[in-house]
Formats: structure tokens, sequence, C-alpha cells
């Protein structure tokens, strides 16, 4: 079969690192499937689709309902008849307490969005691209530079990040068979609303407090589409995209 349309699905694409992704793919050709919980917000958007792009699909989800995952996955498949990417991007944080003030219910919260959400995605993506014609896929996994040097005050969020790179180095081999290829994405510091308090300052491993500069997300957009376009035999196991001066080298 002659494969002429790519189809991507994208979670959290209603805001930030989710949204800019989504344009990008959909201004590149790509069929856009828009996973998030708030559809006004996906909606925005679609709305801001490029007139010369592919089509954009709205597959309202919270990441941690199994059911609607499954629901949304199965909706896009019948909208775009495939999926050749996705990007599992929604996640969440906690306040930065010290481990000894944090709620059992925050720290599930975190596991539940970043982990789990994200195992449920990547199942059923992994679902469709072994049996689609041609079959196979690529998913790319939002990390983070907290994956590997965490901040202070974030042990959820940190723990979460550390299991992300054992499940993108398991779907990469776990894959193979299928022509399923897995990277992930380590991101530090894109401009989007929940970086904007960086301008202000931010604490530091050495208790401080500074400012930290941030980099367009458009970057971030950018480094996934390369990822994307590549052929399935071809990957990019890890990337570290970050702003260049953020105090990350030699964090500590």
């Amino acid at each position: 079969m002659i494969q002429t349309k790519r189809v991507a699905l994208v979670t959290g694409a209603g805001s930030g690192i989710g949204r800019a992704v989504a344009l990008k793919l959909q201004a590149a050709g790509f069929d856009v499937a828009l996973l998030g919980r708030r559809i006004a917000e996906l909606q925005k958007t679609a709305d801001s689709a490029s007139p010369q792009g592919g089509r954009f699909f709205i597959a309202p989800a919270d990441v941690t309902d199994e059911t609607a995952v499954a629901d949304a996955f199965a909706k896009t498949q019948d909208a775009f008849g495939r999926l050749d990417l996705l990007f599992n991007n929604a996640g969440t944080f906690t306040q930065g307490v010290p481990i000894d003030e944090l709620p059992v219910a925050d720290w599930k919260r975190v596991v539940d969005v970043n982990l789990t959400g994200c195992f449920l995605c990547a199942r059923e993506a992994v679902r469709i691209m072994k049996a689609q014609d041609p079959k196979g896929g690529r998913i790319i996994n939002n990390g983070s530079i907290s994956a590997i040097t965490p901040r202070p005050f974030s042990a959820a969020y940190t723990a979460t990040k550390h299991a992300i790179t054992g499940l993108t180095k398991s779907l990469s081999l776990d894959g193979r068979a299928d022509n399923i290829a897995c990277s992930q994405i380590d991101i530090g510091n894109a401009a989007t609303d929940l970086t904007a308090k960086m301008e202000s300052g931010i604490l530091q491993a050495n208790g401080t407090t500074m400012v930290e500069p941030r980099m367009d997300v458009s970057h971030v957009a950018d480094a996934v589409l390369y990822i994307a376009n590549l052929p399935l035999d071809a990957n990019v196991q890890s990337m570290t995209l970050m702003a260049t001066a953020m105090p990350f080298i030699g964090r500590g």
C-alpha cells in the first residue's frame, strides 16, 4: 500500500508545547488529532490551523481515564484511517514542597497524568500501529531535563520523568518487531505559560532564587517535526533541548 498522508495525535494539545507541536505538524501536512481535557482550548488550537496544512480533529479526553483514551484513539483512527505519530506530551506537577509535606493525593495525581497517562496513550498507539497497513509508526515522549537532573522539591515530577525514560526504552525495544520507533525529548525552559515564573526568579539547588533564560517554544516544535520526518529505520533515541544559558549544566 502506498501511504500518502501521515497522521499524528498530540496530547496536551490545548496549550504550550502541545499546541506549538500540533500546529507545526499540521502546517507540515500531517492530519492531527488534538487530545486534551479542555475542548475550548483544543478548539483554539484548531482555529489557528495553516490553510495549506493537514486537517485537525478534536479528541477530548483525560489521559488518566482508560476508557476515554481508548475512545479518543478509536475516533482518531475512524477519522483519519491510521496513526503514524504519537506525541505524548500531557503532563503536570505539584507545588514545590519538601517531600515530607507532599500530600499522597498530589503524588498520585502527578503519577496518573505523567506516567500512567503516557502508558495508556502509548498502549493505544501501539495497538493501532501494529495492525495498520503499512504497519509501524513513531512515539515521541515528552520527558524533561528533570529526568536527568532534578530541581529542588520536585519528587513526584522527577520520579515520573525518570520513569518515562524507562518506558521510552522499553517501547523502543518492544516496538522493533512491528516497525515502531520511540524517542524521548527532554526540554529545558521552553517559553510557555507554565515557565513564566522563571522571568521573576525560581528556586535553585543552592537555596538562592534566580531569573532563568527561556527559549522560544517553536524550537521544540521544530525538533519534534525533525524526529517525525525521519524514516522508521532511523531514530533519535533521546534529545536534550534547552535554553543555552539556563543553569542546568552543572546544576547544583
